[in-house]
Parts: C-alpha cells; sequence; structure tokens
C-alpha cells in the first residue's frame, strides 16, 4: 500500500475524487512557545509549537489590525501569494533516563528534499469550493483527548505513519507507532470542509466549521471549503536505538503539550493568502506533482524551495530548545 494510496491524497472524502489537488513545501518558520489562536497576547504560550508560512506571525493576531498579506514580507511556503500560517505542537524524545530532545521535522523526500523543515501542505476540493474570506482561522483536534474513542468520535483522518521509506502509505494509526520507524514518522492532520459561512472564527475555533455527512455539508454549514490537510515528517531517526527506549518497552515520543499517546494530535491554522489567489486556484482545479516540486497552476505565483528556505523569524520566547531537556519547554506535565 505505498504508491496507489499516493493517488488517494487527493480524497476529501471516501469515494469522492478530487477537483483541485493544490500540494506544496511550507520551509520551518520558527519554532517557538507562541500561539496566538488559543492563546492570543500570552507571551509565552503553555506549550511548543512549529510554525509555517508569512512571517507576520505574531503574538496576537487580531485580523481586524493584523492584514497578514500586507503585514508580512515572506512565506516560507512555495506560493508566494500564501502569507497564511499553519502550526502544530512539537514531537520530543523521552530517554530511558528522562531527559528529553526535541525532534526535528524534516522536508518531505517526494520531492521537498531540499526543504528546511517544515510541512507539506494541501488545499483539496471535490468540486465548486468557497475559498476561506480574511480573518477566518480554525483548529482541529484536542490537546487534552487521551483515547482512541474520544478521537474517533469527534475528529477524522488524523493520523501517523511509521514510514519504512518515504514511498510508504498506508498502516496508519491514531497513536504513536510502537516501534522504530527506519524513515521517521509522517503525521496527517485534516480539517474539516464545511464552513457556516457567517463567522471567521468561533470561541473555540471549531464550532464554525464542520464535517460533511458522506459527501455533503450539513444544513448547519452549508458552504463546502478547500479542505487544508498537512503532512509533516519528524525525523525520528536519531532516536531508533531501541536502547535508549524506556525499560518498559513503551514508546518514547511526546507532544509537547504532554501527550505520550498520540491521541492529543491537533493543528492551527490562520488564512492569510493574498486577494483572491486561493479562489482563483481553486476555480481552475490546480493541481500539484504528488513526485516533485511542481504546482501545475498558472494562475499561482511561486518561487523555488532554495527561496522558502530564506523566509524566517526570530524567536521572541527566550528558551533553551536544543539539546537534552530535563522537562518540557513550560514545564508541562507529561501523561
Amino acid at each position: 500500500m505505498q504508491l496507489k494510496n499516493l493517488a488517494l491524497l487527493a480524497a476529501v472524502a471516501p469515494s469522492v475524487n478530487a477537483a483541485a489537488t493544490l500540494r506544496f513545501s511550507c520551509s520551518q518558520l520558527v519554532v517557538e512557545r507562541l500561539d496566538p489562536l488559543v492563546n492570543p497576547g500570552e507571551n509565552p504560550s503553555p506549550h511548543l509549537h512549529q510554525i509555517v508560512g508569512g512571517n507576520a506571525f505574531n503574538v496576537s493576531m487580531d485580523h481586524t489590525t493584523h492584514d497578514m498579506p500586507s503585514t508580512a514580507t515572506c512565506t516560507s511556503c512555495t506560493p508566494t501569494e500564501d502569507f497564511s500560517n499553519y502550526w502544530t505542537a512539537v514531537l520530543f524524545f523521552k530517554a530511558r533516563n528522562g531527559t528529553l530532545h526535541r525532534v526535528n521535522t524534516f522536508g518531505n523526500e517526494l520531492g521537498f528534499n531540499s526543504a528546511k523543515g517544515g510541512q507539506t501542505v494541501y488545499y483539496l476540493s471535490s468540486g465548486k469550493v468557497t475559498a476561506f474570506k480574511p480573518g477566518f482561522r480554525m483548529t482541529v483536534g484536542d490537546p487534552n483527548i487521551r483515547t482512541a474513542e474520544e478521537l474517533n468520535r469527534r475528529y477524522k483522518f488524523m493520523d501517523f505513519t511509521c514510514l519504512a521509506s518515504s514511498m510508504t502509505r498506508g498502516g496508519q494509526t491514531t497513536y504513536f507507532p510502537k516501534q522504530p520507524c527506519a524513515a521517521g514518522i509522517m503525521v496527517s492532520i485534516r480539517f474539516p470542509t464545511c464552513w457556516d459561512g457567517k463567522n471567521l472564527d468561533s470561541p473555540d475555533h471549531q464550532s464554525h466549521v464542520a464535517y460533511p455527512n458522506g459527501n455533503a455539508c450539513p444544513s448547519t454549514h452549508p458552504v463546502t471549503i478547500p479542505q487544508v490537510f498537512y503532512e509533516t515528517y519528524w525525523d525520528t531517526r536519531p532516536f531508533n536505538n531501541k536502547a535508549e527506549w524506556p525499560a518498559d518497552g513503551s514508546q518514547p515520543f511526546v507532544w509537547s503539550f504532554g501527550d505520550k499517546t498520540g491521541y492529543g494530535i491537533h493543528g492551527d491554522y490562520v488564512f492569510g493568502w493574498k486577494g483572491d489567489a486561493l479562489q482563483r486556484a481553486m476555480d481552475a482545479n490546480c493541481n500539484s506533482d504528488l513526485f516533485a516540486n511542481r504546482i501545475n497552476c498558472p494562475t499561482l505565483k511561486t518561487q523555488s524551495l532554495e527561496q522558502a528556505n530564506q523566509c524566517t523569524k526570530p524567536k521572541t520566547v527566550n528558551e533553551n530548545l536544543d539539546g537534552w531537556l530535563q522537562e518540557l519547554p513550560g514545564g508541562m506535565p507529561i501523561m
């Protein structure tokens, strides 16, 4: 289940062939303890994130005063009109002696080898969709979940793939892999595809969007939006020596918010495309090569991976994130 599963990446829902499959690389912008969506104005936020996209990312991103396309001066994504921000929690390795080491991201080896970390971003559709409006933002997942039952009841299409090679697809789990992964761990996060058509956000950052019922959006959320989909490649290869894993044989990875199960998987998204660029791309049914750094979309302007790598942002939170640590950043308890 490798090559044939790559063709299924464009599936927004079962038995639906996507009309648009926009796939591109976003290099690492910054790794730090900020979350302007869930914890606006808090410096630092409770747990660590890895962020990609436009360099307008900040501690507080009120869309009424912070216009991302006009504020940003660069983007770490290859479409140069995309100043959105995409972020997830950070993976850590917990050694047998209890110390912790941050796991780095690396470029998707299917076309994006030279990317400096970050993640692969997709925008998928199964027909006519309405692009997000300025100020739109959402989250998916819940860092407090610790059981498969709750994750599967509330969310869809969020999983881990233990990579035997860069071509591995299939064998996904909703929990951290329990064995060493020869080519790293791929984490996939997919957002809902239905919007209420009114609210750019909601108090929980999720209620204004919903999953479809089959192939149709519910009446409460009638507007079909593109599916935003992240693939993050975590370089767990330096930590594959089982002699350094916990003595009880359990898996050694933990999210930066203290989750050792993996079920608390979640992602954050703040829309920041310039003008009508995303709508044009969706209307044109743009697609991308699944094995190379090639966006087949004449309506979009793009840059090279090397240019995207140059867009970074200095950390604003002064704390040590490298080497072996005695605790997770922010002192997050592991449970």
